[in-house]
C-alpha cells in the first residue's frame, strides 16, 4: 500500500496543480534527448538545463511487474544513457527499490537489466521527495546544483508528476504508457488533470535552488 501516495493527494486539496506536468509525451520513445529540448528558450527567460533524469519504472519504460526495458523502447533508453551517464540517471520505482521489494531483489535485477542505478528508498512516491534530493547532493558528478536541473518521466499523475512539483523539477507525463491504463485510480487522475487545464491552472515553475 502506498500511504505516501494516499496521503499527498490531500494536497492537491490545497496546491491542486501539484498534479500537472511541464511536458507531455505519448510513450516513452516520443521522449526528447536531450529532454531540455521539449522546453525552447524564450525572450527574457533563463534557458532550461536539465542536468539528470529520474525515471519510473512500471509502465514507463517497462511492462508493469517486470524489470527490464520493453524491447521497442530499448534505443530509446540506450540514448537517455549517453546523453545522462553515471550517476545523471536514476530509476526511482515505487516497486524495485522500496522496503516492499524483498532483500531488495528486483532493484538487483533492474539494475543488472539497464545498467542504472535504481533508488533505495523507504518512502513511497511522491513523498521520497528528500531522499531523491539527497542521492544527488551526494553525487556531485551528477552536476544538479538546483532542483529545476532535474527531471521526472513516469505514467502516473499523483506519483511521478507530483513528486517532481513537490521538488521543484520538471515532470515529463508518460500519457499512454506502456499498455492501457484501466484502474480506476489512473482515470481519475487523468480527468481531474483535463478539468484543471480547462479552468486555467499551470504545472508549477521548477525551483532554482535547493531549500
Amino acid at each position: 500500500m502506498n500511504i505516501s501516495g494516499t496521503l499527498n493527494v490531500f494536497r492537491l486539496i490545497r496546491e491542486p496543480a501539484l498534479c500537472l506536468p511541464q511536458h507531455t509525451v505519448s510513450t516513452f520513445n516520443h521522449l526528447p534527448v536531450p529532454l531540455s529540448k521539449a522546453f525552447p528558450k524564450r525572450d527574457g527567460e533563463k534557458e532550461v538545463d536539465i542536468k539528470a533524469v529520474i525515471l519510473d519504472k512500471d509502465n514507463c519504460f517497462a511492462i508493469p511487474h517486470t524489470n527490464e526495458v520493453h524491447k521497442p523502447y530499448h534505443d530509446k533508453f540506450q540514448e537517455l544513457r549517453r546523453a545522462y551517464p553515471g550517476s545523471k540517471l536514476l530509476i526511482v520505482s515505487n516497486t524495485a527499490g522500496t522496503d516492499s521489494d524483498k532483500n531488495q531483489a528486483e532493484a538487483a535485477l533492474l539494475e543488472k537489466n539497464t545498467g542504472v542505478k535504481v533508488l533505495r528508498h523507504s518512502t513511497k512516491k511522491p513523498g521520497c521527495t528528500e531522499e531523491v534530493l539527497s542521492y544527488f547532493k551526494q553525487h556531485p558528478d551528477s552536476g544538479v546544483t538546483a532542483p529545476s536541473q532535474i527531471a521526472v518521466v513516469g505514467d502516473r499523475l499523483f506519483t511521478d508528476v507530483m513528486m517532481a512539483n513537490m521538488m521543484g523539477s520538471h515532470g515529463f507525463w508518460i500519457r499512454d504508457g506502456v499498455i492501457e491504463r484501466k484502474s480506476l485510480f489512473a482515470r481519475v487522475e487523468d480527468r481531474l488533470a483535463m478539468f484543471l487545464l480547462r479552468r486555467g491552472y499551470c504545472a508549477p515553475n521548477p525551483k532554482s535552488q535547493f531549500e
